[in-house]
């Protein structure tokens, strides 16, 4: 067991001091679709518009209990991770810089700048930009924060704990995966409060690192993730992320583009909520998975709502998006 109940409730405690409870709704349209009772936890709804936010909370605080002297932090990130760092790390005085993929969302790094945050492009994807961020750590003197750590994880299963705690009958849930926070945090959750709900992770077809490796056992690197849900686009799994969900989680299903593309549609048509391509997947396979749920309880993990305007117009207009 990663966390014991105490220790998820004192997580989401100090979460709720900076941040209040996201809502978990039933949506009727989105339930017909996919003929079961289908809950939506929308993590679009927090001052970063990501669920990552709660972990950078709780990092952030553990950096300033465990290494007061700290000044500055440096990270990777395609931009929710970095607006949590930034935001995080601003309130407690601190400096951020963090490193993104060169043509990054001009929104998401709009938003970094604006928590704080000193944004430097490298590299023509996020697994480069992790390398360039560990060598200006120690060139810099700046603590490095990963994509996975226990404190990010403790975090970020706050929106679990919510969720859990508002339905405990879920048979699953849906979950995107990047680096794997998301999906931790959802297995620590189920495994302290004794459920027996399956968690299912998503990725993109072009980027199935994380499927690749739970399906062999070990760990696989993908030679491209080239999907415009940028949340997801991750070529290298997270060693200590891999290790929870290859044991906690059911399976792990791929869902393409244009599946991504479609939920986000039903998103907005059905509910009126903007969503990120990443923070559609789970609707994604959730459809793509129908006949497995039907008549069952299903929770969907709606993880993001920052995707750049002009993309977002193109998909409602019916398009999916070329990746960036």
């Amino acid at each position: 067991m990663l966390f014991n109940k105490d220790e998820l409730e004192e997580a989401t405690q100090l979460v709720h001091r900076f941040i209040p409870p996201t809502p978990q709704y039933v949506w009727p349209q989105i339930c017909e679709k996919a003929d079961a009772t289908v809950w939506v936890k929308h993590e679009n709804h927090t001052p970063t518009g990501a669920f990552k936010i709660r972990g950078g909370i709780t990092f952030i605080d553990w950096l300033k209990r465990t290494e007061p002297a700290t000044k500055g932090i440096i990270t990777a990130t395609r931009g929710n991770h970095g607006q949590s760092q930034a935001r995080a790390a601003a309130a407690a005085g601190m400096k951020a810089k963090i490193i993104v993929p060169r043509g990054n969302s001009v929104e998401k790094n709009a938003a970094m700048r604006a928590f704080g945050g000193n944004i430097v492009e490298f590299g023509d994807d996020f697994d480069a930009a992790r390398l360039e961020a560990a060598r200006l750590a120690e060139e810099e003197h700046l603590f490095m924060v990963p994509p996975f750590h226990t404190e990010i994880v403790r975090g970020v299963a706050t929106y679990a704990f919510e969720l859990m705690e508002a339905a405990p009958d879920l048979d699953t849930i849906y979950v995107p995966i990047g680096c794997g926070s998301g999906i931790c945090g959802i297995i620590a959750v189920r495994d302290a409060l004794g459920l027996k709900t399956k968690v299912v992770g998503v990725v993109s077809t072009e980027a199935q690192t994380a499927k690749l490796s739970f399906e062999s056992g070990n760990l696989v690197e993908t030679d491209s993730a080239n999907t415009f849900a940028d949340g997801m686009a991750v070529r290298v799994p997270v060693k200590e992320a891999f290790d929870i969900y290859s044991r906690g989680a059911d399976r792990i299903v791929s869902v393409s583009d244009d599946e991504v593309a479609e939920a986000m549609r039903i998103y907005f048509h059905d509910t009126h909520n903007v969503v990120e391509g990443a923070g559609a997947a789970s609707l994604a396979a959730m459809l793509q998975e129908r006949d497995v749920i039907r008549g069952t309880n299903v929770g969907v993990i709606l993880s993001g709502g920052n995707i750049d305007a002009d993309m977002f117009v193109s998909v409602l207009q019916g398009a999916t998006p070329e990746p960036g």
